[in-house]
């Protein structure tokens, strides 16, 4: 059975940073895709990031230059967000196991999501 569970989120001001991580059980991290989606009230699910099972790291446009995905060890991956803006506040998700493009929200397994809220 693979569990993802996620770090907490939290609130922090704008221009400010934050690190999430994403505990894998059942798996390691570099067998499959590995992905960080997020989704804001009344928005679909969007793409943050992801690295695939050969090591490349993708970002999602709005996040590009901000945000670093890597593979900590075996079982975890992390979400280091800088300079976070007001519109980076949503539930962020961690993924594993991509099933068709790595940018699309279909996924074998997702964690709880955990809230990132970033204030002006």
């Amino acid at each position: 059975q693979v569990q993802l569970v996620e770090s907490e989120g939290g609130l922090v001001q704008a221009g400010g940073s934050l690190r999430l991580s994403c505990v894998v059980s059942g798996r390691t991290v570099s067998s499959v895709t590995m992905g960080w989606f997020r989704q804001a009230p009344g928005k679909e699910r969007e793409f943050v990031s992801a690295i695939t099972w050969s090591g490349g790291v993708y970002y999602g446009d709005s996040v590009k230059g901000r945000f670093t995905m890597s593979r900590d060890n075996a079982n975890t991956v992390t979400l280091q967000m800088n300079s976070l803006k007001p519109e980076d506040t949503a539930v962020y998700y961690c993924a594993s196991g991509a099933l068709r493009h790595y940018c699309s929200p279909v996924y074998e397994y997702w964690g709880q999501g955990t809230q990132v809220t970033v204030s002006s």
